[in-house]
């Protein structure tokens, strides 16, 4: 008698699962009683309750060698009990992703920089400028570069190109790396939570245009930068990553600019990497950052 052949066995994929919903009792219990009546080993966990909003917040990620259809298959009937906003994706997962730039470059080559050397998971599908001066930095990277004009007269023409650029690419972040140009309340409306800015000072302060002029007027002791979701209100959208430089009346203007070009890449580089890694979730106008 031969012996059966041996079943082929699924390789092994790590999930990262993001969960916001009404607080309650229960919440984790329905979710890793779920993952563990299927065998599945939960290899981090971080919770946070809001007394503020209300509201849960867990991200989990877990080895399984259930299919993306079957996890969800398993989880529904928490989702469902709960009301909960979900998200499930595999760990590491590159996310398509498409810059948008003007004249200053320090952002640009920091993310392409990280993307190419340091496992920054994005994947970069194209840089869009409003201006041709970084065009020959993209192509040293070998990123697509599309010249979209931005007037007061072609503003609309100009975000429907966007809209199309982002549709034709299956772009699922868009990252205004110092892209000098106000989107509509529409656009920002369509790319919810799916559009990240860099604003070079420390906001609520400076809002709006030449802020580091605005710090120098205002002679402040520390210069900063801040990465958020971009909203149609200006400068307004929650903030993901904030972080500061002291500075003392010796400095100009333009020491302020060389300083806070250093902060504002490693803000936004943050900032970035956490939401490709689902380690950001929105709590109404503020953020819960997993780290």
């Amino acid at each position: 008698m031969t012996d059966a052949p041996a079943r082929p066995t699924t390789s092994p994929t790590e999930w990262v699962l993001t969960i916001s919903c009404p607080d309650g009792p229960g919440i984790v219990s329905a979710i890793t009683g779920a993952l563990a009546a299927r065998g599945d080993n939960i290899t981090e966990s971080q919770q946070f309750g809001d007394p503020a909003s209300g509201l849960f917040f867990l991200r989990l990620q877990v080895v399984s060698t259930a299919t993306r259809e079957e996890l969800v298959a398993a989880l529904t009937p928490a989702f469902d009990a709960f009301a909960m906003t979900w998200n499930l994706d595999v760990v590491g997962r590159r996310m398509r992703t498409l810059l948008l730039v003007s004249k200053a470059a320090h952002c640009l080559v920091d993310l392409l920089y990280r993307e190419r050397s340091q496992g920054m998971p994005i994947d970069v599908v194209g840089v869009v400028g409003n201006h041709p001066d970084l065009a020959d930095i993209a192509a040293f990277y070998g990123k697509p570069f599309h010249r979209v004009p931005v007037t007061q007269a072609t503003k609309a023409e100009a975000e429907d190109r966007l809209r199309a650029l982002v549709a034709e690419l299956d772009v699922e972040l868009v990252v205004l790396a110092r892209y000098m140009q106000i989107l509509s309340d529409d656009l920002c409306r369509d790319l919810s939570g799916r559009i990240i800015n860099i604003h070079h000072s420390f906001l609520p302060s400076f809002k709006g245009a030449r802020p580091y002029a605005q710090a120098h007027d205002r002679g402040v002791k520390i210069i900063g930068a801040t990465s958020h979701y971009v909203t149609g209100d200006l400068d307004e959208g929650p903030i993901i990553e904030q972080d500061v430089e002291r500075v003392d009346h010796s400095r100009a203007v333009a020491d302020l600019v060389a300083i806070g070009e250093d902060v504002e890449r490693a803000t936004l580089a943050r900032a970035v990497r956490w939401h490709a890694e689902h380690r950001v979730l929105l709590n109404g106008h503020r953020t819960v950052i997993f780290r």
